[in-house]
């Protein structure tokens, strides 16, 4: 019996082929016969992957040794008019984008970054870590810096402004000047990039311009035709980012349920700004990128276990990637990631690991260690399973030793900027910075919404500075006993007359929001644990939340050494558990009149990055995407003001903010007095100026948050 099945990936060049060979009278019919034929039951039978379009259609999908449709041949159709036909041609569209590097060598590991860098699904983490390889100069254009939000608009408005003038001078076509990035290092782009970028620009600038309703099939082809041709012309970076916009586009469209706005403008906001110097021949070498990483020898690693992390992308694949640390603090990774989505999540948690005859599976190595030889490394920290690589297990490290302990010793204020440094104008390289995992020792205050509330319990000598000496405060139950004695550890015993008043002296308010809702993890009830017991103490390794202000998404917990309220968690458990894929039951916390008593009175929480007007931007910028450049023109009509802006001290916020909805609703007239199209380049400047100047100015408010209130 055929088994139902799902569409396989299909490379952008055969999606674009296929949709640019029809008809215009077909091509108006194509979205109306995607959204049918994704209804379709798929079975896979000895022929391949079958869908049936009608009594006399049927395609024929044979996917490579990759997995995926990287040929035309690969997609046939039974009817007359194949292979120009609506029902080939809308297959092929509702079948996910692949990957480049999957079409190529296939993935037997890997993390989100490599399969779905948009990430419009699910996931329980974005890659592996390890050191990022882009070293580039910050664009002048995209920093923002200073002691606060409000001066930083008025006084650095930045790429926003620059982009600005470009369309307020009449700049037609996508031109920036070379050398905007600044005094990096590089050789301008040859023709052959220039070119490719330049159709990037245009076929990006008029999905801007048209908006999610407008932007179907055919746009989508058409930028992803533009896509690959700027894979020929050696312009990953670019690539990737305009798969990142059509698979955003997609869910939007489909409204799936883990789709959100604002990553489909971070992805357009990117392709844009990236194609528009490029095509500009700005020699920035970070706006190329790099095509896949290959291994490096890396001799002989001792790595130790932290914690698993499953891994779910919108393209259909699962796994998980267990993460390690050497005994100088350096961050790799073991990564399975196959096609199979959540189940395949769930299942890999305790597959064996591939790297030589180890025999260790995955929620083994998370607490135990590897001694390697002949190790291959990835630029991003992976590690590789080649046939010369030989690794022996080794006891694990504990929390409290070595590199763990200095990452616990470390404030989050001083751990979180390296995290927040990445450029502005690129998602891919915030993401890679703030990859690498942070850790600290917190208090629970409480569930808050979709997320939990707690507060950073810092080193004593912090508290003796800031609130008296320690033992005022945290004496342990005992005359004799001390919970500090530990090197690096943090306090933890039973307080004594005012428990919260240390808390609440050191250390932001901090939000712990779960790495992934999905059902099938097991982050949002662990969470929920947690926040069932205010006063809890628990040891924490998550990853900054760069688009938030103070949020983390903790991946692992344990035990606060030498701490009578925190986890209680069993001996197998090696005194952490991985939220992903460990259950916190009842038993694991401490009984109630142990925890710390009361709730923290820190007050009502306060965000700033969603208290401040910069919202009326954000609107504006979301809205171009979302409705198009004449939904941004109607609100101008509207009434929409941008007075709060200025007098909030935002400025530059405000200037082009007013310039996009002056764009938006410019027409330009032929000799003879007739309205004639403007054409979108203008337009996705200014929306490009309001979308960066926004992005950099929240950024330097997020980092901000971070930092200890003298007022707490």
């Amino acid at each position: 019996m055929n088994a139902p099945t799902s569409l396989p990936p299909v490379a952008p060049q055969v999606v674009a082929a296929a949709v640019e060979s029809l008809t215009s009278r077909l091509r108006k019919k194509l979205d109306a016969a995607i959204e049918q034929y994704a209804a379709v039951p798929v079975v896979a039978d000895a022929e391949g992957i079958r869908i049936t379009c009608g009594e006399d259609a049927v395609v024929t999908l044979t996917p490579g040794p990759s997995g995926a449709i990287v040929d035309d041949d690969q997609a046939r159709c039974s009817c007359l008019l194949a292979p120009r036909c609506l029902h080939r041609a809308a297959v092929l569209s509702a079948c996910p984008v692949a990957d480049p590097e999957s079409m190529e060598v296939g993935i037997s590991g890997g993390s989100l970054a490599d399969v779905d860098p948009l990430g419009t699904d699910m996931v329980a983490g974005s890659a592996p870590d390890g050191t990022p390889t882009d070293s580039a100069t910050e664009p002048a254009h995209a920093a923002i810096a200073g002691p606060s939000a409000a001066q930083a608009s008025t006084t650095a408005p930045g790429a926003a402004q620059a982009a600005g003038r470009n369309a307020t001078q009449g700049t037609l076509g996508p031109g920036v000047a070379p050398g905007a990035a600044g005094p990096g290092v590089g050789q301008a782009p040859v023709a052959a990039q220039v070119t490719a970028a330049s159709s990037l620009w245009a076929a990006a600038a008029a999905i801007l311009s048209a908006g999610v309703p407008a932007a179907g099939a055919v746009p989508q082809a058409e930028l992803l035709r533009a896509a690959h041709s700027a894979r020929l012309a050696g312009l990953p970076k670019a690539e990737a980012a305009a798969l990142r916009v059509v698979r955003g586009l997609r869910a939007a469209r489909a409204r799936h349920e883990g789709h959100r706005l604002a990553d489909l403008v971070s992805a357009l906001r990117e392709l844009l700004l990236t194609a528009g110097r490029l095509a500009g021949a700005d020699p920035d070498p970070a706006l190329v990128g790099s095509v896949r990483r290959s291994y490096q020898p890396g001799g002989s690693l001792r790595v130790y276990g932290v914690f698993r992390e499953p891994v779910i992308s919108a393209t259909g694949y699962g796994g998980v990637v267990t993460h390690l640390v050497t005994e100088d603090g350096r961050w790799f990774s073991v990564a399975d990631v196959k096609p199979g989505g959540p189940a395949r999540a769930r299942g890999a948690a305790t597959a064996p690991v591939s790297i030589g005859p180890a025999m260790l599976n995955h929620a083994q190595l998370a607490k135990a260690g590897l001694l390697i030889t002949g190790a291959t490394i990835s630029p991003d920290g992976r590690l590789g399973a080649g046939g010369g690589v030989r690794a022996t297990p080794v006891k694990g490290m504990p929390w409290t030793e070595g590199p763990m302990a200095a990452l616990f010793a470390r404030p989050l204020a001083e751990a979180v900027g390296p995290r927040l440094s990445g450029h502005a104008w690129s998602e891919s390289d915030t993401e890679d910075k703030a990859r690498e995992p942070v850790g600290c020792d917190l208090v629970i205050v409480g569930a808050a919404g979709d997320h939990v509330l707690a507060r950073e319990l810092l080193p004593a000598s912090d508290h003796l500075t800031a609130s008296g000496p320690a033992s005022d405060h945290l004496a342990a139950p005992g005359p004799a006993s001390d919970p500090l004695k530990a090197p690096g550890a943090r306090p933890g015993g039973v307080p004594s007359a005012d428990p919260w008043n240390p808390v609440r002296a050191h250390g932001p308010l901090i939000r712990l929001v779960p790495a992934t809702s999905h059902p099938d993890l097991a982050h949002v009830a662990n969470l929920q644990r947690l926040a069932s017991r205010p006063g809890l103490l628990v040891r924490v390794v998550g990853r900054v939340d760069p688009d938030r202000a103070a949020t983390l998404r903790p991946l692992a917990v344990g035990p606060v050494p030498g701490a009578e309220a925190t986890l209680r968690l069993p001996a197998e458990w090696q005194d952490r558990a991985d939220l992903g894929y460990d259950r916190l039951q009842g038993s694991h916390l401490p009984p109630q009149d142990a925890c710390l008593p009361g709730q923290p009175g820190a007050g009502p929480e306060v965000d700033p990055v969603a208290s401040a007007p910069l919202w009326r931007v954000r609107r504006l910028v979301e809205l171009g995407v979302s409705g198009g450049r004449r939904a941004v023109a109607e609100s101008a009509r509207n009434g929409d003001s941008h007075a709060p802006l200025h007098r909030a001290g935002f400025r530059a916020a405000a200037d082009l903010a007013t310039t996009l909805t002056a764009e938006a609703d410019r027409r330009s007239r032929d000799v003879f007095g007739r309205l004639a199209d403007s054409g979108p380049d203008r337009y996705a400047w200014a929306w490009l100026a309001a979308a960066t100047h926004l992005v950099a100015t929240e950024r330097a408010m997020i980092q901000a948050s971070w930092q200890t209130d003298p007022a707490t």
